[in-house]
């Protein structure tokens, strides 16, 4: 059985084999292959886009979903998340969906498991189908993203999202430029800097990343506006640069990225949460049509 935990368990072939599927799926051409495949979800952590994507994915290729209320579950009496997942995997579901607070936990579950496990983004540590819909996205905007240069700005030491993009992006060509305060920044043998504007004219695509306060053992700054004033990406700092503009969400508007971005053109957020369907139907079509 394969799994996802990584953006690495799938070659450059199996990607691309992925977004010749999500292209026509976005073009609403798809049947219900799934049909009689169950696909369980496992939210230990909030979602919005995430949760509702792979439940829209599996269900428009024919899939049954069943929500495990995390809540309501036994992990609440004290059943172990092991035993959770193994007594799941006994009920012959066809895919488990995991996101989970700490990292390494969909790993874990999948050295238990006979379902193939998706890895819906662990701790500070990956969130592939992300960086999966990252690329799809960026590769319909230029066609080949092989030298063109991104710059992740933000709260990049904390997040999964960034983790899982530099892996892959780097993996086809592209050059990643991390632009954040120094707390703000894991140790890495990338280029990073400080400020964005030393940067601005030299990259095809900003990707702004949510401050993960959550995961702050203290207080980085004094306010998210303290942080907006060094971090924001605004009109004023990206001029009529050509330049695209990408978020996972959620956006915290007028820090991450101005109001008046957020609706311009070169923004691709929407999109990002289009082709996030897309992608996630070509991941489960991959994972379990022929299981």
């Amino acid at each position: 059985m394969q799994h996802l935990i990584r953006t690495d368990d799938f070659s450059i072939d199996e990607i691309e084999a992925l977004f010749v599927d999500a292209r026509e799926f976005n073009k609403g051409l798809f049947e219900r292959i799934l049909q009689d495949k169950i696909v369980i979800t496992l939210f230990f952590e909030n979602s919005t886009r995430t949760r509702s994507s792979f439940e829209i994915a599996a269900k428009r290729l024919g899939a049954e979903v069943v929500h495990l209320d995390v809540a309501k579950s036994s992990t609440q009496k004290g059943e172990t998340l092991v035993d959770t997942a193994m007594n799941l995997d006994a009920m012959n579901p066809h895919a488990m969906i995991v996101r989970h607070q700490n990292a390494g936990v969909p790993k874990i579950l999948s050295n238990h498991t006979r379902s193939a496990i998706i890895n819906a983004g662990d701790g500070a540590h990956a969130h592939p189908t992300q960086a999966l819909l990252d690329l799809f996205t960026l590769k319909e905007h230029f066609g080949d993203v092989g030298g063109k240069k991104i710059a992740i700005v933000g709260d990049i030491k904390n997040s999964r999202v960034a983790n899982s993009n530099i892996e892959l992006l780097t993996r086809f060509g592209m050059e990643v430029i991390l632009v954040a305060p120094p707390h703000f920044l894991p140790k890495t043998k990338l280029r990073t800097t400080h400020y964005l504007k030393e940067i601005i004219d030299e990259v095809d695509v900003i990707m702004s990343l949510r401050t993960q306060t959550e995961r702050h053992s203290s207080q980085s700054y004094a306010s998210l506006k303290d942080y907006a004033s060094d971090f924001c990406i605004t009109t004023d700092l990206v001029g009529d640069r050509d330049i695209v503009l990408l978020h996972p969400g959620p956006v915290h508007r007028n820090v991450d990225i101005c109001d008046a971005l957020l609706a311009d053109e070169r923004c691709k957020v929407l999109e990002q949460v289009t082709n996030g369907v897309s992608i996630r139907m070509a991941v489960l079509k991959k994972l379990i049509y022929n299981v």
